[in-house]
């Protein structure tokens, strides 16, 4: 399959570090991407030393750093060294794509922003992220994910009415930002295929999140009203009853949409008999208090087999591990095997996309810093001398 990926001979050089500008690059590279991170020489990306749960391979770089990075290449350049800015503007003139995710202002001031490169490369896909955009008062504001959720209002879509702020727990708006970046990637390279023009691509992880909470953002706009949170059971702000996940003897079963009349039928609760399809918002409350109740008297399993016979939307709630040995699971075969530089072997997932009935599977770890100098400078050399 490698050799029919989509992307195959596309070369992107990756000066991005922690999640955003590397998550991109890592479906770039699953999708067939050649990717380079430029790296610095003592230290590299920083998320190599970013560990989460104090996790680390045994090549000194963080599971984090493995998780998002391989597959790919790396070249460490100092870019104050004008030898080493020499080698990253011969990469450049082969280049493809160029990602960063630095604040506004550094790639200027190194002689690396999207005039200069293009004036190397006219057809250099140019792509960054920053944390609010290239303008404005927050535009030097640090872009990290809990900020960037919390200032966007995102925080105040989870949980109950009267719980404090509760942020998701994964950096939404660095993984959403990177999927943003390579749909703008790939909608350049079309163009460029046919026009022969590059691109500049501009993104903000505030944007992505506000892009993220369209459907809230527009019903602000329209209603002039901030999203109210049900007292609880709360799982979306603008839905109404019975939206929601519920308490049972042994676990938690979640609901979604579904007519009120055929729920209580399908639950044998009389309690609900009094209302309406139409009560469902205004009733909001009320209506999960009752189901709170009934749920709570019997097992998940229970609950599900009852719910499913009337084609009712519904399911328990698992954790990891139980979806882990489970067939619907399973079958996906989402999990993959790498084999770090010392012979640590690392679990991860595959790329989630299928090609034409194929599972995108690599195997190739996270590079150690400037693991791939010498025949990327040699490669450069080759081409010098023919």
């Amino acid at each position: 399959m490698e050799k029919h990926l989509p992307l195959k001979g596309l070369t992107v050089l990756e000066f991005s570090q922690y999640l955003s500008g590397p998550s991109a690059g890592l479906r770039l590279a699953d999708l067939g991407a050649r990717v380079i991170k430029i790296e610095r020489p003592k230290g590299g990306d920083a998320c190599r030393k970013l560990a989460i749960k104090d996790l680390w391979a045994d090549d000194g770089s963080s599971l984090l750093f493995h998780t998002i990075n391989r597959n790919k290449e790396s070249f460490a350049a100092d870019l104050k060294s004008p030898e080493d800015m020499l080698l990253i503007k011969r990469l450049i003139k082969e280049a493809d794509v160029v990602t960063h995710n630095f604040r506004p202002g550094v790639m200027d001031k190194v002689g690396l922003d999207y005039l200069s490169m293009k004036a190397i490369n006219e057809r250099i896909i140019y792509a960054e992220v920053t944390g609010y955009g290239t303008t404005g008062p927050w535009k030097k504001r640090p872009g990290q994910d809990l900020l960037l959720q919390s200032m966007s209002g995102l925080v105040y879509t989870s949980g109950n009415e009267n719980d404090n702020p509760i942020p998701f727990g994964i950096a939404i708006a660095d993984i959403i930002c990177g999927a943003h970046l390579v749909q703008g990637i790939l909608a350049a390279l079309i163009r460029r295929q046919k026009k022969g023009v590059g691109a500049l691509i501009e993104l903000s992880l505030l944007e992505s999140l506000l892009d993220f909470q369209f459907e809230l953002l527009t019903t602000y706009y329209a209603s002039k009203q901030l999203p109210k949170r049900s007292a609880e059971n709360n799982a979306h702000p603008l839905l109404s009853a019975p939206y929601g996940i519920y308490a049972t003897t042994d676990g938690f079963l979640a609901i979604a949409m579904v007519n009120i009349q055929q729920l209580a039928n399908a639950l044998d609760c009389e309690s609900l008999a009094p209302f309406s399809q139409e009560d469902t918002f205004s009733c909001r409350d009320e209506i999960k208090n009752i189901l709170s109740k009934h749920i709570a008297t019997a097992s998940s399993a229970y609950w599900t087999e009852k719910l499913h016979a009337k084609d009712i939307w519904a399911m328990e709630v698992l954790d990891w591990n139980k979806i882990k040995d489970h067939p619907a699971y399973k079958i996906l075969q989402m999990e993959q095997t790498i084999s770090t530089g010392n012979g640590k072997e690392i679990v991860t997932i595959r790329c989630p996309i299928r090609i034409n009935g194929q599972r995108l599977f690599s195997a190739i770890p996270a590079p150690e810093l400037g693991a791939n100098n010498k025949k990327i400078i040699e490669a450069l050399s080759s081409k010098t001398n023919a």
